[in-house]
């Protein structure tokens, strides 16, 4: 009996995406699906939990994996990941292959964590979520761009916004407000690929973990990033870091949120940790 359901999105790394589906398509006991628009994910997940199915496993990046989550949300029905996207930072930080074939075999052998379901508002994520910089830099990169010079297209939006007067962000959380002008909040350890901006950080730990940057010109940019991969990045003065179930981010002006790589809502935001979990397939050592 088939009991997994596999949703591939078609534009993740195109033609290397494209060329996976021959091969997923003979995975047995599994059904396959291509998305055709936005939505398609979180839509056939819920359809899986409905007709019961004992998996829904994304094909794509992160922003893939998001829809299938929210989809998944609730249910006891558990996730794969197979890292076929650009992005696949919550493939890392569940320490899953690249290799197709042998992601697969993870999730056939039926291995699962229970994890942490974190909420930006009403939306599901499970490894990140950016206010203001990164969200501003994913609402202005154009597809076109995307597409005629990949990754690069998100730098040289991010060069044109550093270049402005950054956002005032207020966050509140435990009783306490803080001020910054970008704030990243993480379910994990890593954001990007594989830097390990929140080092504290455990997806099955109940706490969320936050990041605010004070400054946002060029050189605190490129401290910021030196400072990252040094690992001292929270002992920096003008960065707060420290972890809580919940805060509360607003600002005077419209400031986007992204959640898991995809742009989500805005200010104000609430962030915390679901009350529902999330099962997933992760390899034995974990």
């Amino acid at each position: 009996m088939q009991d997994t359901l596999i949703i591939l999105n078609p534009a993740a790394r195109s033609d290397k995406a494209r060329g996976t589906w021959a091969q997923i398509q003979k995975f047995p006991k599994a059904v396959t699906r291509l998305t055709s628009a936005p939505g398609d994910a979180r839509a056939l997940a819920a359809w899986a939990v409905e007709k019961g199915f004992r998996a829904v496993v994304a094909a794509g990046g992160d922003g893939t994996i998001n829809a299938v989550v929210n989809g998944l949300a609730g249910s006891d029905v558990a996730l794969g990941v197979l890292p076929v996207g650009t992005m696949n930072v919550f493939a890392a930080e569940l320490g899953l292959p690249g290799n197709l074939k042998d992601a697969w075999q993870i999730i056939r052998h039926g291995v699962t964590r229970t994890i942490d379901l974190a909420r930006a508002n009403e939306q599901y994520f499970v490894q990140l979520a950016g206010v203001g910089f990164d969200a501003q830099a994913l609402k202005e990169t154009t597809w076109e761009s995307k597409r005629s010079l990949g990754p690069l297209s998100y730098l040289i939006s991010a060069a044109q916004i550093a270049s402005r007067v950054p956002p005032k962000l207020r966050v509140e959380a435990d009783g306490v407000e803080r001020e910054g002008c970008f704030v990243l909040v993480g379910n994990g350890r890593y954001y990007g690929t594989r830097l390990a901006f929140f080092k504290d950080a455990k997806v099955d730990d109940g706490k969320l973990d936050v990041l605010i940057f004070k400054n946002l010109g060029y050189l605190d940019i490129a401290r910021y990033v030196g400072t990252v991969l040094m690992g001292i990045h929270t002992d920096q003065k003008d960065v707060e870091y420290f972890q809580t179930k919940r805060a509360i981010v607003r600002s005077e002006t419209a400031v986007p949120v992204e959640v898991d790589g995809e742009l989500a809502t805005e200010v104000p935001v609430t962030f915390r940790i679901s009350s529902r979990t999330l099962r997933v397939f992760v390899p034995e050592q974990a």
